[in-house]
């Protein structure tokens, strides 16, 4: 099981809202792909241009073919990553 997190920080305040419509779109498609055992986004009530991405993958092959598939190539890769700051912190669940 892969556990990804990733910290998101939107450059321009003005970008937010455009940001928040794609992530919630890319989550409900990468939802629907093989593999994805969860995928959350989530926008901080504390700083409204920070977002957290909460990902399990089954394998990294269901994370592979994630990042071939439409959310990732179409919305995340080309229209999210150039308004912000990433900040990945693949993970660990602690038992």
């Amino acid at each position: 099981m892969l556990y990804l997190n990733i910290l998101l920080t939107v450059k321009d305040a003005a970008d937010v809202p455009k940001v928040k419509e794609l992530l919630t779109e890319a989550g409900k498609l990468s939802r629907t792909e093989p593999g994805c055992v969860r995928f959350e986004a989530y926008q901080s009530n504390n700083d409204t241009a920070r977002f957290f991405l909460f990902e399990r993958w089954e394998s990294q092959a269901a994370l592979d073919e994630h990042r071939k598939g439409q959310a990732y190539t179409t919305i995340y890769q080309p229209q999210v990553l150039p308004l912000v700051t990433r900040e990945p912190h693949p993970s660990t669940l602690l038992e």
